[in-house]
């Protein structure tokens, strides 16, 4: 096939592709045929320590520590430390200078008993200082956005190998003040809670299979204005996790 042909069989492909993307992603065409679902305090899907977010956002499986009240609550009463505690500080964007956005989180356990624990964690996620603009440009006011969240669990281990966990969580965001668009801001609220479920099949040297599953994030949705129709989802998530341990 000549070069000439050849070129344009690409051009006409790649116009195709930028049709077919401006049809799809237009407003009509998502509000006539498209239910399209916004979620709000995405710092909730944000992994908060350094162990998990290592392998890939993996800790649903994974051996107790203690972070497990972010991944799997019914991990904590197979764990071998009868209490834990950690606090981690994460810089956000710092290669592009912003010095102002970060997350922090804390959480901890204690076994009350030698099947039972309570848990706990703390996350909070500042979005720096940003400076906000009318439609013109103009500068209007300087806010400094922040999210965080805190929760509180128990979980408890059936038998030798199945653990199960609960936990409930209240949420806060404060993105805005002032107004927008006529309609007044107000920081946004809500309350959740998860399901969590842990089976450890390891043998007594530590080699085997570990599985968990967790609903996460189930409750209210969020609002940042008084209208009772602009309401945000939460991200809620179901996760399920398998890990063979050889060693």
């Amino acid at each position: 096939m000549p070069k000439s042909n050849m070129l344009m069989r690409q051009i006409n492909q790649l116009l195709f592709c930028c049709f077919f993307l401006s049809v799809f992603s237009s407003p009509g065409f998502a509000q006539d045929s498209i239910n399209v679902v916004t979620t709000a305090v995405p710092m909730l899907r944000i992994s908060p320590d350094a162990r998990a977010g290592g392998m890939g956002d993996v800790g649903i499986a994974s051996t107790p520590d203690a972070n497990a009240s972010f991944w799997n609550q019914a991990k904590i009463p197979f764990a071998t430390q009868k209490s834990a505690i950690a606090v981690t500080y994460t810089p956000w964007l710092k290669d592009l200078g912003l010095n102002d956005v970060y997350l922090i989180s804390a959480a901890g356990y204690h076994q009350i008993t030698e099947d039972q624990a309570l848990s706990g964690s703390l996350r909070y996620f500042s979005l720096g200082n940003i400076q906000f603009t009318d439609f013109a440009g103009n500068d209007l006011q300087r806010f400094t956005p922040r999210e965080w969240a805190f929760d509180a669990g128990y979980s408890r281990r059936l038998s030798d190998k199945i653990g199960v966990g609960v936990a409930l969580r209240f949420i806060y965001s404060n993105l805005g003040n002032g107004t927008f668009q006529g309609t007044p801001l107000k920081p946004g609220t809500a309350v959740a809670g998860d399901l969590s479920f842990f089976y450890d099949g390891r043998n007594e040297t530590g080699k085997g299979l570990t599985a968990g599953a967790v609903m996460s994030n189930l409750g209210s949705k969020i609002t940042y204005t008084q209208d009772a129709n602009a309401k945000d989802y939460i991200p809620a998530n179901l996760g399920l996790g398998v890990m063979y341990h050889a060693v």
